[in-house]
């Protein structure tokens, strides 16, 4: 049997679509203001959710983000990836091992990794994976994370040793993505920054515009 290849993860914003945040809008709701601004890559991550809940949602958009041709990551669920079709799943420090994310969804998706470091990029291929998810680079108040604040300069030093495409997490936003972008990173997660946003399209707009302007700076100094 054929296998398509895998989707290449797009450059730029890496949105997440989150129950934690903005509970007077849906799941749904939320996928559906991150795309109306251009979302290319959206993670659903449904820690609060009911399992049933998290099956519908994740079916509903998926399918939304299929239709404004963005791929769709589930955090950590690779049973609810693989039952609503999305693109693949992340898994982090505490979730399942790629190695099993990688058995279970099979060649066709995509798996990203958090990894806090290079030594992290390096496991992270060797275990299948297709991108990494590095840092926390400015803290975070959205998630709980058990790891030191890396910064940009040695968030920099990561990007450029990482055999990986490299997505830097942690605290980023209007303020600080372009500086992402300028490491060289191909692209940046952002949570709150988005769905705290009174006009959530418009942000993810501005955000993207920022991005392409810090790269287009860091392809500058390289080229």
């Amino acid at each position: 049997m054929n296998v398509p290849p895998r989707p290449p993860l797009p450059h730029g914003p890496y949105l997440l679509c989150d129950d934690s945040l903005r509970p007077e809008l849906s799941l749904v709701e939320k996928a559906e203001r991150l795309l109306a601004g251009g979302a290319r890559v959206l993670q659903l991550r449904m820690k609060h959710t009911p399992p049933r809940e998290a099956l519908a949602a994740a079916r509903a958009v998926v399918a939304r983000c299929r239709q404004a041709g963005a791929l769709c990551l589930l955090n950590d669920r690779v049973d609810l990836a693989l039952l609503a079709d999305a693109h693949g799943v992340h898994v982090g420090d505490e979730d399942l091992p790629p190695e099993a994310a990688r058995e279970l969804l099979g060649p066709g998706r995509l798996v990203g990794v958090t990894a806090r470091g290079t030594q992290g990029a390096l496991a992270a291929l060797a275990a299948g994976a297709d991108y990494v998810g590095v840092g926390p680079l400015f803290g975070t108040t959205t998630k709980q994370v058990q790891a030191p604040v890396l910064g940009l300069e040695a968030f920099k030093r990561v990007v450029a040793q990482s055999p990986l495409p490299v997505v830097g997490i942690g605290g980023v936003g209007l303020a600080n993505i372009a500086r992402v972008a300028a490491t060289g990173a191909h692209g940046a997660a952002v949570v709150s920054d988005a769905l705290l946003a009174q006009d959530i399209a418009e942000r993810v707009r501005l955000l993207a515009e920022a991005f392409d302007r810090g790269a287009r700076g860091a392809s500058l100094e390289t080229g």
